[in-house]
Order: structure tokens, then sequence, then C-alpha cells
């Protein structure tokens, strides 16, 4: 009889050390939100795999404490991100500004991969000033005499740009509506116009782009905010996320489909934190658990014995 009471003891104590290994991984739910330099990454950003929304996934790196975004034009240096507006601010090395005009095709330009446009865009009031573009850009073709692309874009264009101290060393052409003599050096079009800044195939030697934070109005291209100003957005509802954050943990998605789970610590639920386990939710259980309970168990074990139980 002392031998099954003994056996049964062990038995329950194991499984007791079990639970209370799954308890505290619950409680110690993997948190996605991070931190880049004084940048706060949260849903539905990440900089770990498997974190935040599918749709944001390989998008946001943390280098040297500064968050680059990377798309198929390049990489920008992510200034803020506003999860109140749902905005990102980035900035472009080889942008010109208000003092400094740069040529020489080295700007990035702005394009996003086909799979990403529900996602991620460029604001409305974001206005993209084209620079020293040719004749033959797809600007100025199928418009004879006209180039009808070029227009301000709330309250922002070339007219004001050429202003800036950065054009007076260049001495810009100022063309009007008929361009017989050739394009102006700035067009300024907005992003939904063309959907791609791509300066190879627009055949321009450099771009601007500033974003106006209504109702702020400032006077001049001098108080611009230069920078690419870009409207992200979560398609569908987002009451998973809210139910699997209200019950401790975090948003992701599966690597291998795309689907998304809720994180909580060592386990991953379709559902939420508070759900049962069940075979949609993948229960993985850490070597340092698995030792746990090993050593917890032979500890036991070796204490039995040595009392002669």
């Amino acid at each position: 009889m002392a031998n099954i009471l003994t056996a049964f003891f062990l038995i329950s104590t194991c499984q007791t050390l079990t639970v209370l290994r799954g308890v505290n991984s619950h409680g110690d739910a993997h948190k996605c939100r991070s931190y880049c330099g004084n940048l706060t990454v949260d849903y539905p950003f990440a900089v770990q795999s498997g974190c935040g929304h599918s749709g944001y996934r390989d998008l946001l790196f943390c280098i040297n404490d500064v968050l680059m975004l990377h798309i198929s034009s390049g990489s920008y240096r992510v200034l803020d991100i506003d999860y109140a507006y749902e905005s990102l601010t980035l900035d472009d090395p080889h942008m010109s500004t208000c003092s400094s005009i740069v040529f020489g095709h080295r700007g990035n330009g702005f394009v996003v991969e086909r799979w990403r446009e529900p996602y991620l865009n460029p604001t409305a009031d974001n206005v993209f000033m084209l620079l020293g573009c040719t004749a033959e850009s797809p600007l100025f073709q199928g418009f004879p005499g006209k180039h009808l692309p070029c227009r301000n874009v709330s309250g922002m264009g070339c007219e004001e740009y050429y202003g800036c101290p950065g054009w007076d060393i260049i001495g810009p052409k100022k063309v009007g509506v008929v361009y017989g003599s050739g394009p102006p050096d700035c067009c300024a079009v907005s992003f939904e116009a063309i959907k791609a800044i791509n300066l190879t195939k627009l055949s321009c030697q450099g771009y601007s782009s500033a974003y106006s934070l209504a109702p702020l109005r400032v006077d001049g291209p001098h108080g611009w905010s230069y920078g690419i100003r870009v409207k992200y957005s979560v398609e569908g509802d987002d009451s998973f996320c809210k139910a699997c954050e209200a019950t401790g943990g975090s948003c992701g998605y599966d690597v291998n489909d795309f689907s998304s789970l809720c994180m909580c610590g060592s386990w991953n639920s379709t559902s939420n934190c508070d759900s049962v386990h069940s075979a949609s939710h993948r229960r993985t259980w850490s070597l340092m658990d698995a030792l746990t309970g090993l050593v917890g168990c032979i500890s036991i074990w070796k204490l039995s014995a040595t009392l002669g139980l």
C-alpha cells in the first residue's frame, strides 16, 4: 500500500509541476511590442518574425537603434509612427528639400509591392515634386502641348518650391502650361495620380516630397514638412486582435500560412488566451519546461528512496 501511495504522490506532483509551468508561461506571455531607439514598435508593425499583422511582415528592421522601412524601391528611415492617425513619416536621405536640390537619379522615389498596396500608401496630402524629368517622361505623354499631370497638392506645388534657396544655383525653367521648349524642372503630382514614384521609369533625375498637417497652414516652402507621410491600414475586422490583447496575448500570425494567431506565452491560440486548449491551439513546450519537470520528478524520487518509501 505504501508503494502505491508513493507512486500516486509522485505522479500527482509531476503533473502539478507541469501545470504550474504552463501557468507561468501563460503569465509571462510573449509580448510582441518592442522599441527601436526612441520609437515604439507595436501592432500592426513588428521587428520580430510572426509578430504584428502579416501585411506588414518583413517591412521594419531595427539597425543600430535606427528603425528602417524596406520596400521594393529602397530603404527609408522611419522618423515617426503615429498610431492615433495611422501614419508613418519616412525620410529618404537622397530626397531634395528646400535647402538642397539633389539630381543624379540618387533618390529612391516610392514604390510599394503590389500585395502591400491595400495596407500602405502615401497620404492624399503628400505632394511629390519630380525634378529634372525629360520630355520623353510618361508624365508628358498623351497631352500634346500641356503637362496636365503637374498640379498643386494641398496647396503645395512647384511654383512655390522654385522659391527655395536650393534653386539659386540651378536657375529652374519656369515654363507655363505649354512646354514647347522642354518640360519644367519641377512637376508636382499626387501619389494617386501615378500610383508609383519610380524615378527610372518616369525619366526623372530626382524628387522632393512634402506633406501638410491640416489644419495647420505654413507660409511658403520654407515651412513645409519634408519627408514621405504614409497612411497604413489593417483590412477587415480587428476584433480578433482586441480579444487577444484583452486576455494578455500578443497579436501575430502563422509564418507558414499567414493566418492570425494570438501568442500566449508558450502556446499560440487561434482565438484568445482564455480559450481551452484544443486541436486548434498548438501547444509548444520549451526545453526549459521539460527539464524543469524532469528535474522535479527525479528530486522527489530520490527523496522517496532516501526515506525508504
